[in-house]
């Protein structure tokens, strides 16, 4: 069993993981990832858009179901961390619309640091956004999947590093995962590709221990619903538990 939570598959969000969990920026303080798109900011028009804000085939959650949970695997995915804490504002902002199109979610890790996602599907203008940063005691961090080949580190001394996908600086995970030199595009398609490959290898009785799985998907779901629960209830900031 595997889920595609996409973005794991980019080469650029497998290294800055490898970097993180090398301690690249000490330890965690902040998360901050935002998932900004605008394509549901009118009414929504054509099969692809009338299922996302139909409960009876969408579910209990529109935006923070659809693409809040791709933010929320990134931010744990990349950090090593689980959320353990959250507080939800969800919102239902177009007339008419019963399931959320804007999410806004503060996050405790376990290690204490402090997180906010925001997920949005009527932020007019936006497209697939997808972003975020880190920041730890020694360094920063910024990838954003419109521009996926490259991923940005800042260091606490004021230096910033560019890092390209294909590059040699790479480690071992990130540069198997790069099929074409740097400066060519490759993304989104490439990145299935990799999760394909992963799935591919487990069936054929090896390990592929950053393909999403049972656990990553269970997580996934009990975050959607418990951001979708607390936010109904004004709750304020609940556990978050599988």
């Amino acid at each position: 069993f595997a889920v595609t939570h996409t973005y794991s598959g980019y080469p650029l969000v497998r290294e800055a993981r490898a970097r993180v969990l090398a301690g690249a920026l000490g330890a965690i303080r902040k998360v901050v990832v935002e998932y900004p798109q605008g394509w549901l900011a009118g009414e929504a028009v054509g099969k692809q858009a009338e299922w996302r804000v139909d409960p009876a085939r969408s579910g209990l959650g529109g935006c923070i179901g659809d693409i809040g949970v791709h933010a929320f695997q990134l931010a744990e995915f990349i950090t090593g961390l689980e959320v353990t804490e959250l507080l939800a504002d969800l919102g239902a902002v177009v007339p008419g619309r019963q399931l959320d199109d804007d999410c806004t979610v503060l996050l405790r890790f376990g290690n204490g640091a402090r997180g906010v996602l925001l997920a949005s599907q009527i932020e007019v203008g936006e497209l697939n956004g997808l972003r975020i940063r880190l920041y730890g005691e020694t360094g920063g961090l910024m990838w954003q999947q419109e521009q996926p080949n490259t991923l940005t580190l800042h260091t606490l001394d004021g230096r910033t590093e560019i890092i390209h996908a294909g590059g040699s600086q790479l480690g071992p995970d990130a540069a198997s995962r790069t099929r074409t030199p740097t400066g060519h595009p490759e993304g989104y398609l490439e990145a299935f590709a990799n999760l394909y490959r992963d799935f591919a290898v487990v069936l054929r009785g090896g390990e592929a221990p950053l393909l999403p799985g049972i656990a990553t998907g269970l997580r996934g779901m009990a975050f959607i619903a418990t951001a979708v629960e607390a936010s109904r209830a004004q709750a304020g900031w609940v556990k978050l538990s599988v």
